[in-house]
């Protein structure tokens, strides 16, 4: 067994049991990036200090949900952070990116409930009806 094999079985016996790298852990290291690119332009100053100890305290956080044994607390945070945070912006995202691609329909915000409904491209002057309120929108498609 070469040194290198060993090193990873190591790794491997002393991550047993250990939260790892999770979503929530991916999105505070790429977070303590983003503010440590921020601070290289801003070189110095108050800003630049305060931006040193967020990125710091990321680290120190992202560093910690990483080697922490108790993994019921750590999925329960995760669980949290995709639920509240990822998952909503995955799906406005997603879907921003549907519309833009879809070059056959117009699509329309319900100004009361925020619904989204989709028309078919040059019917004119039309009355949308929001099929989740009932409210009418009046739109060109």
């Amino acid at each position: 067994m070469s040194f290198l094999q060993r090193v990873g079985n190591a790794v491997q016996r002393f991550m047993y049991g250990r939260n790892g790298l999770d979503q929530l852990g991916k999105c505070t290291l790429w977070l303590m990036v983003g503010v440590n690119v921020i601070r290289i332009f801003l070189r110095s100053g108050l800003l630049a200090a305060v931006l040193g100890v967020l990125s710091t305290l990321l680290a120190i956080i992202t560093l910690f949900r990483f080697f922490s044994r108790n993994l019921y607390r750590r999925r329960g945070e995760n669980t949290a952070f995709l639920n509240k945070v990822w998952y909503p912006l995955q799906r406005r995202f997603s879907g921003t990116r549907n519309r833009v691609m879809d070059k056959e329909h117009c699509y329309f915000t319900c100004d009361r409930c925020r619904a989204v409904c989709r028309v078919p491209r040059g019917k004119g002057n039309i009355i949308i009806t929001c099929p989740r309120c009932g409210n009418q929108i009046r739109a060109k498609s």
